[in-house]
């Protein structure tokens, strides 16, 4: 990355979208962590800083690159399950565009999931108001069944769950994670 390429980057506002979604999410994570309830973290984004002015009272970060492509937004643990998930946003009222998603998530979330770990996407779609919450394993159910490259709406309120909002924990993601696992014990039950 050139120098103050990733002042660029972070100034075009591509680091602010979603942070109405993650704003909640980690508002909503402190609370679970303040009642024992869950612990699940935001990651860093994997920066590799080549370039930094000291000065007396802060230092800046002049030049720098992405180690790695990063794979979700957060990861932690909920009664003894690995969590992983990523937070996205749209302004569509019909659809949520897989575009907002790279390959690699995509692959990531996937490999939760086979590994027996519970992962998925939070949808908000603004314009809406409504937030759902999409397993992994629909995610992948749709990529096969469908040649779309975005998700109709109505996938979406058929195949996730809604999440609610609240005054405390502001985005109750655990509630809908309860009735997540809920229906796999009860897929699971129906299989034997």
């Amino acid at each position: 990355m050139k120098r103050g390429s990733l002042n660029n980057y972070f100034s075009k506002g591509y680091a602010n979208r979603g942070m109405s979604l993650e704003g909640d999410i980690n508002i909503s994570n402190k609370y679970y962590l303040d009642k024992d309830i869950a612990i699940i973290y935001k990651k860093p984004t994997p920066i590799k800083a080549t370039k930094i002015v000291y000065t007396k009272t802060s230092s800046v970060i002049t030049e720098g690159f992405f180690e790695m492509p990063s794979t979700t937004d957060y990861n932690g643990i909920y009664k003894g399950r690995y969590i992983d998930f990523d937070a996205k946003e749209t302004n569509s009222k019909t659809s949520f565009s897989l575009n907002n998603v790279h390959s690699h998530q995509l692959k990531h979330i996937d490999n939760v999931y086979n590994h027996g770990g519970i992962s998925f996407l939070i949808i908000r779609f603004n314009l809406l108001n409504k937030t759902y919450l999409l397993p992994s394993n629909k995610i992948e159910l749709f990529i096969k069944n469908e040649k779309r490259r975005s998700i109709p709406i109505n996938f979406i309120e058929n195949n996730g769950i809604m999440i609610n909002g609240k005054y405390n924990p502001r985005l109750d993601y655990i509630e809908a994670i309860d009735k997540y696992i809920l229906e796999e014990s009860n897929y699971d039950a129906k299989k034997k």
